[in-house]
């Protein structure tokens, strides 16, 4: 059994062509949401440091609305950051200027459900994505100094509320596949949608927030996030099994985690130049140390409540 995955070149964001092409691979996923259908856009805001390359860029999400306004949806654009609130993170990449005049309401989520984990434990998944009609999921290709990649399966854990997300990587990490478990069950609970891939201008070296940009070139949607994720780390070089993520899509037997379970309507991953993208040299504990755990809460409140600056 195959699953689409819809491949195509965007040079820049600047490009006059992003609203027909972002139209166009959404489309192609028959993704086509009635009037008054609940969508939740999932962009990534992953923090105020770095916004501009380290977030989904507005450009992406702003055409992915038009698209929906246009389908007559009721839009939800929402994230919980690892720091601050959506709406700092999203003054700090520009994106509440994008979205100015559009029909789309821009929250931070929370309304924290749990949901049992197939591992052991539960985790609070936020009523906000889970009671969506649809959602669709806006990554940034990013290297990830934990999870080699950061791309659509990974950006769901997004929709685990605040905090919760830093305690599970203390309550998960460095335990077998728990984490990636963790992740996979976050994904797989929420509601069915497409995800469009922003991997227009890439992070690599470092991630998922402070890295530098790599010209990719390449915007991508499927309505399997797995075979998206399986496509991108083909693109970039990587087998499957090369990340975390990859690996635990096989263990499940997931349809598109193997490359032969794919097909490219469009353009083929061999298609676009990934020759200088440069993975982090050694990957970090998926567990913070004690100490930069407790700093990166207190830096958070601390940004919620105005008492600290966003770092630039």
């Amino acid at each position: 059994m195959t699953t689409d995955v819809f491949l195509t070149r965007c040079p820049d964001y600047g490009d006059p062509g992003l609203e027909r092409s972002v139209a166009r691979l959404l489309e192609a996923c028959d993704f086509r949401p009635g009037t008054g259908t609940r969508v939740l856009v999932k962009p990534n805001l992953v923090a105020p440091a770095n916004a501009a390359l380290s977030c989904t860029n507005p450009l992406v999400v702003r055409a992915a609305c038009v698209y929906l306004a246009d389908c007559g949806a009721k839009i939800l654009v929402g994230d919980s950051p690892a720091f601050g609130t959506a709406g700092i993170v999203a003054r700090a990449c520009g994106l509440d200027a994008a979205l100015a005049g559009l029909p789309a309401r821009l929250i931070t989520l929370g309304r924290p459900r749990p949901l049992r984990l197939t591992r052991g434990g539960s985790i609070g998944l936020s009523a906000d994505a889970l009671d969506a009609d649809t959602v669709l999921n806006i990554p940034r290709v990013k290297v990830h100094d934990q999870m080699v990649l950061t791309l659509a399966v990974k950006n769901f854990f997004g929709c685990v509320c605040g905090f919760r997300k830093a305690v599970a990587h203390q309550v998960h990490g460095e335990r077998g596949n728990r984490f990636e478990s963790m992740v996979m069950d976050v994904c797989q609970a929420l509601p069915p949608g497409v995800s469009l891939l922003d991997g227009v201008s890439a992070m690599h070296v470092s991630g998922p927030a402070r890295g530098r940009p790599f010209p990719l070139g390449v915007l991508g949607a499927s309505a399997n996030p797995v075979a998206m994720d399986t496509s991108l780390a083909l693109l970039l070089g990587l087998a499957p099994e090369a990340t975390p993520l990859g690996r635990e899509a096989m263990r499940r037997g997931l349809p598109g985690a193997l490359a032969e379970q794919v097909r490219y309507p469009l353009a083929q991953p061999g298609d676009f130049d990934a020759t200088g993208f440069r993975l982090p040299e050694c990957l970090s504990p998926v567990a913070f140390k004690p100490l930069r755990f407790v700093k990166g809460r207190l830096r958070s409140l601390g940004m919620r409540l105005g008492l600290v600056a966003p770092r630039e």
